[in-house]
């Protein structure tokens, strides 16, 4: 009898003792958006499920999007935008829902996904040829706004490649991606202070 009645506390305790998780000391919570929750603290980033469960542990990588007036990470079509910093610039990529890097920071600006495409602004290096007295390539870099798909591959080009200066003191904001998606199919491009309507598949 006692050790029945000790197997049924135990039945009930178990539970609660192996699945309760507590996170504390927190900053900020978001809303639920795609069944996860931003939790912030200090200046990191977090994931939670709508069990309360940590996904994605606290990091520094995660960027945050204005919603409304408050600014916190989202994900969207599964993905969620990150930064790392690479001589003093920005790159931007994105993880997945278990924190796993699916797309490498390689961008210098990127916007959340909305129906499975995104609006980045990608580097090109162009190699001119080579500096015989510093032994290096001559590199000319260009950016351009194109369309990629959830694997991060390039669907659409919208800009004329532009020069960038890549220097930490030139670039001390990403550069303002000056797309945006109107409809399923269709993008605007600001050029010139005007905006030129494009229709993509």
């Amino acid at each position: 009898m006692k050790r029945a009645t000790i197997l049924v506390f135990l039945f009930i305790l178990l539970p609660t003792i192996v699945f309760t998780q507590t996170i504390d000391n927190i900053d900020y919570i978001s809303p639920e958006i795609e069944g996860v929750i931003a939790i912030k603290k200090g200046n990191q980033w977090g994931f939670i499920n709508n069990q309360g469960n940590l996904i994605i542990d606290f990091r520094s990588d995660i960027v945050s999007t204005k919603s409304g007036n408050n600014y916190f990470p989202i994900f969207s079509n599964e993905r969620c935008i990150i930064s790392t910093y690479k001589k003093g610039i920005a790159y931007f990529g994105y993880i997945d829902k278990s924190g796993k890097t699916v797309i490498e920071t390689q961008f210098l600006n990127a916007s959340n996904f909305d129906h499975k495409r995104a609006l980045v602004i990608k580097l090109l290096k162009d190699e001119l040829g080579d500096n015989k007295y510093l032994n290096k390539p001559i590199i000319k870099n260009r950016t351009v706004e194109v369309v990629i798909d959830i694997n991060g591959k390039s669907l659409h080009s919208l800009t004329k490649p532009k020069s960038v200066l890549l220097r930490k003191d030139h670039l001390k904001k990403p550069p303002q991606i000056t797309t945006k998606f109107i409809s399923n199919n269709l993008i605007a491009i600001k050029e010139n202070k005007k905006w030129i309507i494009k229709k993509i598949k």
